[in-house]
């Protein structure tokens, strides 16, 4: 029996889309990078995905290069908190594998922030955490 209308994939399977948090966190970096922009930071890459982490937004701030997590809440609470030590070191560890791909062994200046997404509230954490260990 052919299936009528949807979309499919390749091999004519029905296409799943996003769940409902995805779209939400998508929606949410989107809103996070278009305020970076407006406040004068270069976005340069979205979504990195590495084995050691994933970093949301890789962005220019002058000479510093930004490596930014978005945090969407639905509910007030401390966003930036729920970013424990093991998701620093993934953020961290996936920021030395963009930096020594881009730049091999001559890092330039760099630091870690955070954008909080609330509702139509959007609040950003310059320097939220160090790229040392803690």
């Amino acid at each position: 029996m052919k299936r009528r209308g949807g979309r499919a994939d390749a091999a004519g399977r029905p296409a799943i889309g996003p769940a409902p948090a995805q779209r939400q966190g998508a929606a949410a970096e989107d809103r996070a990078c278009a305020y970076l922009r407006r406040h004068g930071l270069r976005i340069e890459a979205r979504n990195m995905r590495y084995r050691a982490g994933e970093i949301d937004a890789v962005a220019v701030d002058g000479g510093t290069w930004v490596f930014v997590e978005v945090r969407c809440r639905s509910r007030p609470g401390d966003a930036a908190a729920s970013i424990d030590a093991r998701k620093r070191g993934k953020i961290r560890r996936a920021a030395q594998l963009y930096l020594l791909g881009r730049f091999g062994d001559d890092w330039p200046a760099c630091r870690f922030d955070v954008v909080v997404v609330q509702g139509s509230r959007i609040e950003w954490l310059r320097s939220a955490f160090t790229g040392e260990e803690e």
